[in-house]
């Protein structure tokens, strides 16, 4: 997926399409055409960037790019197709739009009422609404979620909410907004908690090794771009003890768990 659109999304025209107002950063829909192709993409300007406390200032681009880097080597296509070019607000990051499965009965990610959890599902935290009724946060029990949380955990996600949980009619699932990831410190805040101690499955633990060699050769070359020296080593820390520990990690005691909001 990726290969065939990277000179689109590198070469194409933006044209912008809006703004999404939901979003922290400045985050706009584009057209983008080259030739005869045309798509819809996500273009996020360096210069859109807030500040934020524990980020430096005009990063959250490149660690946007290096999630998806790290995405493509692990073959789960997890980070839809993205790239660093220049745009009508300048340098910044592009991403192929997802069109989401607006049809699905459940999304993957839900509060659900107390007593009525799918069955399968994980539970991730109880909450209540205004009236005081009780809601359980969970999700669904799919592979693509595991290797999602695998990843997330490896990039050491900020800010997995529902709503960065994207599937398509054709039955993928994709995540979304990694800027706030590969901090050298444990903030893994994420609506995935559902398989916590769980094992890793062995095949995410071949993908890990994999991973883990590349991070030693070009992909830590090529990482070493966009993250630190400090933060290049945390995330081989991570893959090591994700390794050695062949569990999914557990929520931390000393930093929130959650997203806000989570969905």
């Amino acid at each position: 997926m990726a290969s065939e659109h990277t000179d689109l999304l590198t070469r194409g025209s933006l044209e912008i399409e809006g703004r999404l107002v939901d979003a922290s950063n400045t985050t706009l829909r584009a057209e983008i055409t080259l030739d005869d192709v045309t798509a819809r993409c996500v273009y996020k300007p360096v210069r859109g960037e807030r500040p934020l406390w524990d980020f430096p200032d005009g990063t959250l681009a490149g660690r946007e790019y290096a999630a998806f880097l790290v995405s493509e080597l692990t073959g789960w296509g997890i980070v839809p197709p993205t790239v660093l070019r220049d745009g009508p607000l300048g340098p910044g990051m592009c991403q192929l739009w997802i069109d989401e499965d607006r049809q699905r009965e459940e999304p993957l990610v839900d509060f659900v009422p107390g007593r009525r959890i799918p069955t399968g599902w994980h539970r991730v935290a109880a909450a209540r609404d205004e009236d005081g009724r009780p809601f359980v946060l969970a999700h669904a029990d799919e592979p693509q979620l595991a290797r999602m949380a695998v990843f997330d955990a490896v990039i050491n996600n900020a800010d997995r909410k529902g709503s960065h949980i994207l599937s398509t009619v054709d039955g993928e699932v994709h995540g979304v907004d990694h800027g706030v990831s590969f901090h050298v410190e444990n903030k893994l805040r994420t609506v995935l908690w559902g398989w916590s101690e769980s094992p890793v499955p062995d095949d995410a633990l071949d993908v890990l090794r994999k991973l883990r060699s590349a991070l030693d050769a070009d992909l830590g070359e090529t990482l070493a771009e966009h993250l630190t020296i400090r933060e290049l080593r945390a995330l081989c820390r991570r893959v090591d003890t994700l390794l050695r520990t062949k569990v999914f990690p557990t929520p931390p005691e000393d930093w929130p768990a959650l997203p806000w909001p989570p969905i």
